[in-house]
């Protein structure tokens, strides 16, 4: 980074930098790097604002884009400084996501096993399977429950027209 930068940072920006050196992340968990991430991108948010109103304003006085474009150095490079600690700060909560996500499976998974170990091995005539002489019927369905509703009552209101003669 750029010595004159980091000079004209403020103390709260410079912290914000320092939280997100690679050491102090690995120490933070998901909640705190969300926090960290909001943070860093209302900063980041502030800067690339800052750098657009001022670009724009100094178009017309400069005479052109091009000649304004020096004027606004400070602005840009905060705004692309709080972007590549944006970026850092996005890549762990994304390996913290993933790690929470990993867990919360495993456990899902633990205890399905543990349920499925102890069911009873034999069951008991279920009253919610039919005999084994009667087969069930398959339902004919379209796959949405919606359009199976709207089709069933569209048949009754074909029946009910036919009754009504």
């Amino acid at each position: 980074m750029n010595q004159g930068l980091m000079n004209s940072l403020t103390e709260a920006e410079r912290l914000l930098v320092a939280e997100s050196e690679r050491d102090v992340l690995k120490g933070l968990d998901e909640d705190e790097l969300l926090e960290l991430h909001q943070r860093v991108r209302r900063v980041r948010t502030k800067y690339v604002k800052n750098y657009r109103r001022a670009a724009s304003a100094s178009v017309a006085s400069a005479g052109g884009r091009g000649m304004s474009y020096p004027r606004n150095q400070r602005d840009r490079d905060k705004a692309e400084l709080f972007e590549s600690v944006l970026a850092k700060v996005s890549r762990e909560v994304a390996v913290a996501a993933r790690r929470a996500s990993m867990e919360l499976r495993s456990e899902r998974l633990d205890a399905a096993r543990s349920a499925k170990a102890t069911a009873p091995a034999t069951r008991a005539a279920d009253p919610a399977k039919p005999a084994a002489g009667t087969r069930a019927r398959a339902k004919k369905t379209t796959g949405g429950l919606k359009k199976d509703a709207s089709t069933q009552a569209m048949g009754a209101r074909r029946q009910a027209k036919r009754d009504s003669r």
